[in-house]
């Protein structure tokens, strides 16, 4: 491969908008990428959620293992030559960390997605999907000691974000990831 793949990394809070971000930019970005989530994981079966559910699985005693896998994935996606948009929660002390590590050789762009708590809190509500409060929690923690490469907010209409988005990313230089003073 001549040319590192290109990552495109959308961090914010749960219910900020990630999932509809990454949709519209995968539709208008020049080249191929894929969309890759936490969320396209669970919901196409790959995990026991019923037996998470259930309580035939403890989450939290599977949880590392998994966020573990889904990190490395990233990377080999990569290798192989595949650009990569990725929503994630940074929201684990060394993650951070770990994915500036496992993703150095490419070129990554590190994305802020920022959202009104009232937003948030009726978007997570609305949804019926995710554990009331997470969005909250997320609020209050996610974007502490971050350096983001470019920063949107979903007051912005959608499109607007994906244009200053596309924008930014096209003048990029080296990732702000990879100088993260601190690990969030």
């Amino acid at each position: 491969m001549d040319k590192a793949a290109s990552i495109i990394i959308l961090h914010g809070p749960s219910s900020s908008g990630k999932s509809t971000l990454a949709r519209a930019l995968q539709a208008r970005i020049e080249l191929p990428f894929w969309h890759v989530s936490i969320d396209h994981l669970r919901d196409s079966g790959m995990l026991p959620m019923a037996r998470y559910e259930s309580g035939d699985f403890v989450w939290r005693e599977h949880r590392a293992a998994f966020f573990d896998g889904f990190h490395r994935s990233l990377r080999a996606y990569a290798e192989a030559g595949n650009n990569l948009i990725v929503e994630h929660i940074l929201d684990t002390p060394g993650w951070t960390a770990t994915l500036a590590d496992l993703l150095a050789p490419f070129d990554v762009f590190f994305v802020g997605l920022q959202a009104p708590l009232a937003e948030l809190i009726r978007r997570e509500a609305e949804r019926g999907d995710r554990p009331i409060g997470d969005a909250e929690r997320d609020f209050n923690s996610v974007h502490a000691g971050m350096r983001y490469d470019f920063e949107v907010s979903s007051e912005q209409p959608v499109d607007r974000n994906v244009a200053a988005l596309l924008g930014a990313w096209r003048t990029r230089s080296r990732s702000a990831f990879f100088t993260l003073g601190q690990d969030a």
